[in-house]
Parts: C-alpha cells; sequence; structure tokens
C-alpha cells in the first residue's frame, strides 16, 4: 500500500512539474519555427466581447502571426446555453480588428471543450492537407492540450500567452486540476476522459 501512494504521489508530482514547465516554455516563439497553423482555444467571451482570459489568448497569436509562425489561425470554441456569440466568433472577429486578414482564419465554433475542439482541427487539417500546428492557451492549460492533440495525430508545439489572467493561487490551483486530468488522459486515453466526464 505504502509503495502504491508513493508510486501515485511521485506520478503527480512529475505531471505537476511537466503542466508548470510547459507553461514556462519559451522555445517557440524564440525560434524562426513555421507551423501550418497557430491554433487558440477558447475561453469566455460576453456578449461578442473576449474576456480578459480570452484576450491574453488573442493577443499571444498577434505576437506569433506578426513573427510569421504560420499562414493561418484557428480559432475554437462554441458558446453557453442562451448565448448569442460563440468563442470561436468572438475571437475572429478580434483578430480581423487587429489586422489578421479573414481568409487566413479558420472558425471552430461548435465545441464545448479542448478534445472536442482539438478533434475537429485534427479532421480539417487532414482534409486541408496540414498537420502541424502550435497550441496557444493560458500557461496551465497547454501541455494538456498538446497531449490531446498528439492524441489525435496532430504534430502540436506550445506556445502560453505570457499576460494570462490566471495568476497566484488560482493559477496553482488550476495547475493542479491540469496535472490530474494528464494523470488520468494518460493512463486511460484522453478520448475516454472525455466520454466519463460528458
Amino acid at each position: 500500500m505504502l509503495a502504491m501512494s508513493v508510486a501515485i504521489i511521485s506520478y503527480f508530482c512529475v505531471s505537476l512539474v511537466q503542466v508548470w514547465n510547459a507553461g514556462h516554455d519559451e522555445a517557440f516563439e524564440r525560434s524562426s519555427e513555421v507551423v501550418d497553423a497557430i491554433v487558440v482555444l477558447g475561453a469566455a467571451q460576453y456578449d461578442g466581447r473576449p474576456s480578459p482570459q480570452l484576450r491574453s489568448r488573442l493577443d499571444h497569436v498577434m505576437v506569433l502571426w506578426n513573427r510569421g509562425a504560420a499562414p493561418l489561425v484557428v480559432v475554437t470554441g462554441g458558446k453557453q446555453s442562451g448565448d448569442r456569440f460563440t468563442e470561436a466568433g468572438t475571437s475572429r472577429d478580434y483578430l480581423v480588428s487587429q489586422g489578421i486578414p479573414l481568409e487566413a482564419i479558420v472558425v471552430e465554433s461548435r465545441s464545448a471543450s479542448t478534445f472536442q475542439a482539438l478533434e475537429t482541427v485534427y479532421n480539417v487539417s487532414r482534409d486541408d492537407g496540414w498537420n502541424q500546428v502550435v497550441l496557444v492557451s493560458d500557461p496551465y492549460h497547454v501541455k494538456r492540450a498538446q497531449l490531446v492533440a498528439r492524441e489525435l495525430g496532430l504534430r502540436a508545439e506550445i506556445s502560453a500567452t505570457r499576460t494570462s489572467v490566471m495568476t497566484g493561487s488560482l493559477a496553482l490551483r488550476r495547475n493542479v486540476r491540469e496535472a490530474v486530468g494528464i494523470m488520468f488522459g494518460r493512463v486511460v486515453g484522453f478520448r475516454r476522459l472525455e466520454a466519463w466526464l460528458q
């Protein structure tokens, strides 16, 4: 029993360190690497306006776009019951207002989870003949997103926003939750985990 407890605690600690390290890895934005698409994971929108969390992700997309990281941007995220706008549509409008051409933006506006969003991105990539992406989200989120993308068959780099509103104890709680999710996802698979959570 003791050995099992030690193993589980060690597994959690390793996962937590990986979540933290991924969220603070600046290798992609410092490189000159070019991928097929920048994929930004959705977050809340308020009647067509990005929440501070979503806006920080979108501003990071602009940093990557302006350095020529990809010729396409994929915006993701559906809407909550009663909403008039989707996260993806709000993201598209914001990015267009910042100078990204409308024709360079692919909209995925039905997903309600990271897995659903990336599964749709994978299907689009397969149909359109591209496969390598960079995932943009908050620091606590990028590691799980990368693992989900790789399980689906996408070659995924990561680039977390540096202006996340998730800081302090809130960020710590999110990192812990993501580490637990990664622990289970690696054991049972993220597709099966997604089905269990529905």
